[in-house]
């Protein structure tokens, strides 16, 4: 018995994410030239443990609730409770969508949405998940 914990425990786990896209996120930044395999792991296995404390803070705001499903408003309250997280997450979650029976009753503020400007030399991860609108489909000719 002792023996399988001292396997489990030396085995090398694969991280969940797609590799190749995690790397090609990490190259988005200008300064990174190379990474490393070590690097690409650490990046893989930390981003797979931020995502499940982030999951089991929104469920614990959702059981909090009552509710079984997770919705935006639990996840932002997730955030809001975490300070590290807080600082640099809540300006990227969208806002809760007003309920229709608000909306109706005229009960509702309506703010308009305001775009932080970014810091800089950063830039939005938003754009490389987008397909270029000027971008010209490539025609295959079969000989």
């Amino acid at each position: 018995m002792a023996e399988e914990a001292e396997e489990q425990n030396t085995e090398t786990t694969r991280p969940e994410f797609p590799v190749g896209r995690v790397k090609k996120i990490m190259k988005l930044d200008e300064d990174i030239n190379k990474v490393t395999s070590e690097a690409l792991f650490v990046v893989s296995r930390s981003t797979e443990l931020f995502l499940r404390f982030l999951a089991e803070k929104s469920a614990e705001a959702a059981i909090e609730k009552k509710r079984k499903a997770i919705k935006l408003g639990d996840m932002r309250v997730a955030v809001k409770r975490h300070r590290p997280t807080s600082d640099f997450l809540l300006d990227s979650l969208p806002l809760p969508i007003q309920s229709l029976d608000r909306a109706a009753t005229g009960k509702a503020r309506s703010r308009p949405a305001v775009e932080k400007p970014l810091p800089v030399g950063t830039r939005r991860i938003d754009r490389f998940f987008h397909k270029p609108e000027n971008e010209v489909p490539v025609e295959i000719e079969d000989d």
